[in-house]
């Protein structure tokens, strides 16, 4: 049975793992699961489990130049899932229908990836750099046993060939030991038809369910 060693044990208390004598285990591959849960209206799509792709986990990179208000919350704004140079592996499920879109994402890492906490100064951030100006907010997230989860939601207002844009994303992620289940959902921008509210109902229950279908 392998045992803790103290700083490991402390950041599975950070991160809400509780403790364990033994580390969490999970099959990411079993995310493919969550593809029965989307109705004939979706376009489903599947990531078999392949190498982290740090585009994928990058987050949604703001614009360089941007000043945060607060300033001491650049680090949570900025909204990166998974540190640079993280070793591991990951599988997912996207479907887009009903107006938006969903990515599921399970990820086992090398080592255990610290979580960003906001803080109590950084439940919500204002953000500003040349054209773009936003708010990252902290958003509902479920609670689930022996997981640290987190909700943001992040909106960007800019101006696009002369025209503002608006674009949201809502994250929720749970963290144990080495994995990690991300949701992200967003609205699609689609032709001639309004934009739809983002079902964030929906993206928090495919977070219990990531955890649910991965976790042994």
């Amino acid at each position: 049975m392998t045992k803790f060693v103290p700083l490991v044990a402390l950041v599975a208390v950070l991160a809400g793992c509780g403790a364990h004598d033994t580390a969490p285990t999970a099959d990411i591959g079993r995310i493919s699961e969550l593809k029965a849960s989307f109705g004939s209206q979706f376009t489903v799509t599947e990531v078999a489990p392949t190498g982290i792709d740090p585009r994928v986990l990058a987050g949604q990179k703001l614009p360089d130049g941007m000043k945060f208000d607060p300033p001491s919350c650049a680090q949570f704004a900025a909204g990166q899932l998974v540190p640079p140079g993280t070793e591991g592996n990951m599988a997912a499920v996207s479907a887009e229908g009903e107006g938006n879109r969903h990515v599921v994402i399970a990820v086992e890492t090398n080592e255990v990836v610290p979580v960003v906490e906001p803080g109590p100064d950084c439940r919500r951030v204002a953000f500003a750099g040349g054209p773009a100006r936003g708010t990252v907010e902290v958003s509902e997230v479920p609670t689930i046993p022996d997981a640290r989860t987190i909700g943001v939601h992040r909106v960007v207002q800019t101006v696009i060939d002369g025209k503002p844009r608006t674009g949201e994303v809502y994250n929720f992620s749970a963290h144990f030991g080495n994995y990690q289940v991300i949701v992200s959902a967003n609205p699609l921008v689609l032709p001639n038809k309004p934009v739809a509210p983002v079902n964030v109902q929906r993206a928090r229950d495919l977070l219990i369910a990531g955890v649910n279908a991965v976790r042994e």
